[in-house]
């Protein structure tokens, strides 16, 4: 999920928790967890600010070097907030100056990319969120998957996310909904995961079926908050495979629960799923329990609709 940061709603000017006389009542250890997580900036292992990590590689082993070039310029601005000069995007990018100004000059011309003559900076440009807003005009999962997030969302005071599995074996949000609890968990659409991270990874490592050594060899390049056991993690993923929903519980980022299910195989052949984040503190046994069932329906309602 950028960078996913804990959003506060109905903030207090400085200290983000609403005015006194507005907030619900609720158990002092319970807002002191709540404000705590609300004040710092969560910084969960994804791939959404795309960077080194995203190219290296990647223009080498490319067959048309040119759009790979121009791929790899695109995700390093996209992650940006502020504009970049050219010698900082050639050097991000691992492209020599000149052959990164000519991509630049390109893509400004086909609009995907602005260039700020005062400041001699780059970043995205309207074109590319045109291009990018009727592709997901376009796609039949995201409009389906919608009215099923809200009503999670709603209905579990949680953030609702579709997810779908990229080319590179990441997960993407596609779709989203947020709670309208006093704090919640914001993720943007367009954010990726490793395939094998969290609710969704457990997921994803059921649904293939995949030899104990190739396990482990994914299972060590994650980087969790709090890192579960390799023995227990594959419990969890066997697990998985009987009840069809997986949960991470403070695993992947502590103090947050999340439960994830994939779309049955014969909709997409498991490369869609839903996916709920939410509070640990917010949730009892029973509201899990409940969350799961209302998962497990979420998920065939859509992919009986998508079969």
């Amino acid at each position: 999920m950028p960078r996913v940061s804990i959003a506060e709603q109905g903030r207090v000017r400085d200290m983000g928790l609403g005015s006194a006389s507005s907030l619900p009542y609720i158990r002092f250890r319970d807002f002191l967890s709540t404000y705590k997580l609300a004040r710092r900036d969560v910084k969960l292992q994804s791939e959404s600010n795309i960077g080194q990590a995203d190219t290296e590689g990647a223009l080498s082993a490319s067959r048309a070097p040119a759009v790979a070039r121009a791929a790899a310029v695109l995700r390093l601005l996209a992650g940006e907030r502020s504009g970049l000069g050219v010698n900082e995007i050639a050097r991000r990018v691992d492209l020599v100056p000149s052959t990164c100004l000519h991509v630049l000059r390109a893509l400004v011309d086909e609009g995907f990319v602005s260039f700020d003559p005062v400041d001699k900076t780059y970043r995205t440009g309207i074109g590319l969120m045109t291009l990018v807003r009727a592709a997901m005009g376009a796609r039949e999962y995201p409009k389906l998957v919608q009215p099923v997030l809200d009503e999670l969302s709603s209905q579990h005071q949680v953030t609702a996310i579709a997810i779908e599995l990229d080319t590179r074996d990441r997960m993407v949000v596609v779709a989203l909904s947020r709670s309208n609890h006093m704090v919640s968990l914001h993720v943007n659409i367009g954010s990726r995961f490793p395939a094998y991270i969290s609710a969704t990874g457990r997921c994803v490592a059921a649904a293939r079926n995949l030899p104990r050594d190739e396990l482990k060899r994914q299972f060590s390049a994650l980087r969790w908050e709090k890192p579960p056991r390799f023995e227990d993690w594959c419990t969890e993923v066997e697990r998985t495979k009987l009840e069809g929903v997986a949960v991470d519980l403070g695993n992947y980022m502590r103090g947050v629960i999340v439960a994830a299910t994939l779309l049955p195989k014969g909709a997409d052949r498991a490369t869609r799923g839903i996916a709920v984040v939410g509070f640990e503190h917010h949730m009892t046994p029973k509201s899990l329990r409940q969350l799961e069932n209302d998962l497990r329906e979420a998920a065939g309602t859509v992919g009986a609709q998508l079969a």
